[in-house]
């Protein structure tokens, strides 16, 4: 006799069947797959990772696109940076802010194919052209926004240092903050937040960049025709450097995403257990 009271033989009651629960679908692209709760938690975490506390305004918005802007323009350009080294290099000193065009230009300036002082000029612009955006952001937005432009644990570090030194010092470390490996967007930010004015802000940002464009370009123009003939030799295997370096930023960008899916995975299984 079958039934879901049946008997066993030694008397026992069958345990009921249980009903498989059906697995969550990997991807949930709609807003009604998540529960309530996942939407509020989503919501949270979104408001805490933004650097501004308040509902965002018109102001926050164009801050916020124009800085991505910024972002997407230097990005966009390395592919061509070789292309125009040696065609080009003001224009793209001038656009990019870019120390090899910098060197190049003088280079090509002690060979008679250029002015020196407009290499100079144009680097100058290049670099500090988009850096008041990042002094305003830090001054709308507070100190949410250091961490943005600052992700790693060094960079965070050094940008704690230097919020701690006195007032005085914020000029030196903006003028310090156009050599390369220094977080020049945190720095600003800090300039921004720390009430250092955007006039007296720009004024030391230029004198950082001069420094190190002068001695880029005194570099360039002393080495002269030895530089100009790396710079068309770099123009000539443009193609293959370009090629080159996309290959290198795309399989960087697929191993850390493999790493952190196995990480995630690894945490997954961990708490499962």
């Amino acid at each position: 006799m079958t039934g879901a009271n049946e008997e066993t033989a030694d008397g026992g009651a069958t345990p009921p069947e249980t009903t498989k629960q059906e697995k969550p679908s990997r991807f949930r692209w709609r807003s009604k797959d998540y529960s309530p709760e996942e939407m509020a938690e989503a919501k949270k975490a979104w408001r805490d990772a933004m650097p501004w506390d308040h509902p965002m305004s018109r102001g926050d918005k164009v801050l916020v696109f124009s800085t991505l802007g910024v972002i997407v323009l230097m990005l966009a350009s390395m592919p061509f940076r070789p292309f125009l080294l040696a065609s080009h290099p003001i224009a793209l000193s001038a656009v990019t802010g870019s120390l090899s065009a910098i060197g190049a230009g003088a280079a090509f300036a002690r060979i008679g194919q250029g002015e020196l002082w407009l290499v100079v000029a144009a680097g100058v612009f290049g670099m500090i052209k988009f850096d008041w955006l990042f002094w305003l952001a830090g001054r709308r937005w507070g100190a949410k926004v250091v961490e943005m432009f600052a992700p790693g644990d060094v960079a965070k570090r050094v940008v704690s240092r230097i919020r701690s030194w006195p007032a005085w010092a914020m000029p030196l470390v903006v003028i310090a903050a156009a050599l390369p490996g220094i977080p020049a967007p945190a720095v600003f930010a800090v300039a921004g937040l720390g009430g250092m004015g955007l006039v007296r802000f720009l004024i030391f940002d230029a004198i950082g960049a001069a420094l190190i464009t002068g001695l880029v370009a005194g570099l360039g123009y002393g080495v002269g025709q030895y530089a100009v003939d790396v710079v068309l030799m770099i123009d000539e295997y443009a193609l293959w450097i370009t090629l080159t370096l996309v290959v290198l930023v795309s399989f960087r960008a697929g191993y850390r995403g493999y790493k952190e899916d196995k990480e995630k995975k690894a945490r997954a299984a961990g708490e499962a257990a």
